[in-house]
């Protein structure tokens, strides 16, 4: 399992994986956020005390805004962030779990997965797709292909091809594909 982890905190740093609503530990192996505390953990943010506030708890122990879990050796696995969860019919959703798996076909370069409002399930999966060089594959291969090989509330409902991404300095705007889909099938 060590190569799916970052590995065992430092000594002197501390790391806990808490459930998305009620903030307790969870137990090994199981997906929650990652709050840690130590030495290398800032003071608060900059002439911000509400933000501050909406980050830390009373022991001092910060939410990352990360998700992750621990294996029973005290290895933490990082699994994306909580700005990307999606809320697929009540479940929690990392999109890169969605995202790790579309990347395993072999005609698939680069996956990013959004959320699309649904009046059943608040939101679904869609996934944005750039193709490998010279490679060719249609929307509904892409969304068979998930098909029984990763829950069925992950599998996306729609699948968008892209060959150029919006990008900040940095990396790719989510929100801007998000948009985009949301105008595309006039859910805006």
């Amino acid at each position: 399992m060590r190569s799916t982890t970052s590995g065992r905190p430092f000594r002197g740093i501390e790391v806990q994986i808490r459930d998305f609503e009620s903030g307790d530990v969870v137990p090994v192996w199981e997906r929650g956020e990652i709050w840690c505390r130590g030495f290398n953990v800032f003071e608060g943010y900059y002439k911000d005390p509400v933000k501050t506030a909406e980050c830390f708890d009373d022991e001092g122990w910060f939410n990352t805004g990360d998700i992750g879990r621990m294996d029973a050796d005290g290895r933490v696995g990082y699994l994306g962030r909580v700005k990307d969860m999606l809320k697929v019919g009540g479940e929690n959703v990392a999109a890169v779990e969605i995202e790790s798996y579309l990347q395993t076909h072999e005609a698939v370069a680069i996956a990013q997965v959004v959320g699309i409002p649904d009046e059943r399930y608040v939101e679904v999966p869609a996934a944005f797709v750039e193709l490998m060089p010279g490679a060719e594959v249609a929307e509904g291969e892409l969304i068979s292909y998930c098909k029984g090989q990763i829950a069925s509330f992950k599998v996306p409902r729609y699948v968008r091809f892209v060959q150029e991404w919006p990008i900040s300095a940095t990396k790719i705007q989510k929100f801007r594909l998000q948009e985009q889909l949301c105008t595309e099938l006039d859910l805006t």
